[in-house]
């Protein structure tokens, strides 16, 4: 029996009294690349923020690795969309990258040289070693998500979210972020992504949720991603080759 990474029941989640998410049960196995798609509005960013309670729900009960969210913050990783964060804030790559550790450390140890060097490796990692010491409103749009990549990274975590990774990126970042990815999710770990290119739903994802503020399916790609659940999630048909 596989086990179950995420464990949403009966979940909704509404802004001044219109619901969001509604009623949403979802289980996540351990182990999978899974991407949430569905239109603006859907409810995808807000979903990963109700998992993580940084967004208060109306109802319903969360579980990761079979642990509330509290019991288990040191290993889950969060990578922000980055239109979320404040880039003019003056700190350096290395800076935010070793802030990745702090959940281990708790506030009163400090970072060592231990997590100098996990920093100094996801750094690497992301092709960003050149940058460390550059302040981060200084990089580009596709650095900048590097940047937190690098940071979930070296969490060392079990289970990431990730809310639109490859937003403003080029093609090239795009590539080896899904390639690191990837090596998550080959060395056990979960990576659940908020996704909005459907064209690359298939070639880079082995799961996948459709959402619009109800889930309409969720599953393995091969058998969820069809004609049928995407006309249900967008309402139209799409010119999307399945």
């Amino acid at each position: 029996m596989e086990k179950i990474a995420v464990d949403i029941n009966d979940l909704t989640v509404a802004y001044k009294f219109k619901p969001v998410l509604w009623d949403i049960d979802l289980q996540i196995p351990e182990g999978v690349m899974m991407a949430i798609v569905g239109p603006n509005g859907a409810g995808k960013s807000t979903l990963i923020k109700a998992v993580l309670k940084i967004l208060k729900p109306l109802a319903g009960k969360v579980t990761l690795l079979g642990k509330p969210y509290q019991k288990v913050r040191s290993k889950i990783g969060y990578v922000p969309q980055k239109g979320s964060v404040d880039w003019d804030f003056p700190t350096t790559v290395a800076d935010v990258v070793l802030m990745g550790t702090y959940g281990k450390l708790g506030w009163i140890r400090r970072p060592g040289l231990t997590e100098r060097e996990l920093a100094d490796s996801a750094i690497e990692k992301v092709g960003l070693s050149a940058f460390a010491n550059r302040q981060i409103s200084q990089l580009s749009g596709g650095q900048q998500q590097r940047v937190f990549l690098a940071r979930a990274l070296v969490q060392q975590a079990e289970v990431y979210f990730m809310d639109e990774p490859f937003q403003g990126v080029d093609a090239t970042t795009e590539k080896a972020i899904v390639r690191i990815l990837k090596e998550l999710k080959d060395k056990g770990k979960t990576v659940i992504v908020v996704h909005h290119d459907l064209q690359t739903v298939t070639e880079y994802f082995d799961w996948v949720t459709f959402l619009n503020v109800r889930k309409i399916a969720s599953g393995p790609a091969y058998q969820v991603f069809n004609e049928k659940n995407l006309e249900l999630t967008y309402g139209t048909k799409l010119a999307i080759s399945v």
